[in-house]
């Protein structure tokens, strides 16, 4: 069930696994995280390709974000860039040469060579 005055709608983000787990975890670490705790994901203008994500928790949602929830994890996300990442799997890769949040985002078209920011 969603809290009041958040929009819940059919999963357009996706959580791996993976993903889901570590979210879970970080949140958790948050000493002021409470039952709608979460993250939200956007994206904001910049970087050499025009577009970067953005990540970073959330403690108390917008009362127009949508709620998208996986696996125990919370992401919120505002409408305006959900036009940007509608049907995006967020994944958690954790490999010799990277460890971090990767967005699998069909939309987009293009990354920077350092993988910072991208174009649709």
């Amino acid at each position: 069930m969603a809290e009041p005055g958040v929009t819940t709608a059919e999963p357009a983000i996706h959580l791996t696994p993976k993903a889901a787990a570590k979210i879970r975890e970080q949140v958790a670490k948050r000493p002021q995280a409470g039952p709608q705790s979460g993250i939200r994901v956007g994206v904001k203008g910049g970087g050499c390709s025009g577009l970067s994500y953005v990540i970073e928790f959330c403690d108390q949602p917008r009362s127009r974000d949508r709620l998208f929830e996986e696996g125990g994890a919370k992401v919120y996300v505002d409408p305006k860039s959900l036009l940007y990442l509608n049907g995006t799997t967020l994944d958690f890769v954790d490999t010799f040469q990277q460890k971090g949040f990767k967005f699998l985002n069909p939309q987009q078209r293009s990354e920077c060579g350092c993988g910072e920011s991208f174009s649709v």
